[in-house]
């Protein structure tokens, strides 16, 4: 018996008037759909009146599942795999499947369809000839894996949830500057917004109203963020910056690091500064 077929199956990230014609003809035809969240795929299957059976195949089943799907395809079997949304094997174990099906020499078709990455890069406004997707940063040292960026030359685009938005805002603040970038929020859908400004700005806007829904970051490279010229403050606007900073809830260290990087300082010469700043306010208060 010839093996079956996997098809990799891209699902709309938001608004179900993007799915592609093909993706609808193979989600009909195929004899087992194995979907991220069956519940979610339900709606879409319903929608375009597709009742082929469904199974769950997520980050928490899948390398049990992994053996069930491929001993359905050397039965010779045809599935389509699918993801909430977008293209399957992006921040899901979609990718495992695909590498264990073509160990074992089955076909392995793509279905192209919507992406988050592609449709929040384009419209960010940042450079989208050349990008880096770095996907969820982790959820600890997020400020480890920023620093592997500090150098990089492209643009990159990552996810994250609207419970650590906030947070990795202030980390890239701190490791990267206040680099230009975008916020993508529930992309396609009622709702959808696209923030475009600074790290800062955005946080401050996130910080009045909290997010929700799928988040897409989008941020300026190393070598667009260098090519901005970002006017220095005087001494004593940069003093108020660090002492704003430290209200904040930042140390010294930190809020003096986060000064310097965001002006193209080095921290000892921000230091020099601050000290200058602070002798002439004395000798201004002694006159």
């Amino acid at each position: 018996m010839a093996a079956g077929t996997l098809y990799i199956c891209g699902t709309p990230i938001g608004n179900l008037e993007d799915v592609t014609l093909r993706v609808l003809r193979i989600l009909a035809e195929v004899d087992l759909v194995a979907a991220e969240d069956t519940r979610h795929t339900r709606k879409l299957l319903s929608h375009y009146g597709i009742k082929t059976p469904l199974t769950s195949f997520h980050a928490h089943n899948w390398r049990k599942k992994a053996g069930e799907l491929l001993a359905r395809l050397r039965q010779g079997a045809s599935i389509a795999l699918v993801s909430d949304a977008g293209m399957p094997g992006i921040s899901d174990p979609g990718a495992e499947l695909v590498a264990l099906a073509l160990d074992e020499g089955m076909a392995v078709i793509p279905v192209p369809g919507p992406s988050a990455v592609l449709t929040a890069l384009v419209v960010s406004g940042l450079p989208a000839g050349r990008f880096v997707f770095e996907g969820f940063l982790p959820r600890k040292d997020r400020k480890r894996a920023l620093e592997g960026l500090r150098d990089e030359p492209r643009t990159v685009v990552l996810f994250e949830s609207p419970q650590r938005l906030l947070a990795t805002l202030d980390d890239i603040l701190a490791v990267l500057g206040d680099r230009k970038l975008a916020v993508a929020r529930e992309l396609t859908k009622r709702y959808e917004e696209v923030f475009r400004g600074t790290v800062s700005a955005a946080r401050a806007h996130f910080a009045a109203y909290p997010p929700r829904g799928e988040i897409t970051l989008v941020l300026a490279g190393a070598a667009a963020a260098e090519a901005e010229e970002v006017p220095r403050p005087g001494r004593a606007a940069l003093a108020a910056e660090v002492a704003e900073l430290q209200e904040r809830g930042r140390s010294r260290p930190e809020a003096l690091r986060e000064v310097a990087r965001r002006y193209g300082l080095r921290r000892r010469e921000l230091y020099a500064l601050l000290l200058e700043a602070a002798r002439q306010q004395k000798n201004g208060e002694d006159s």
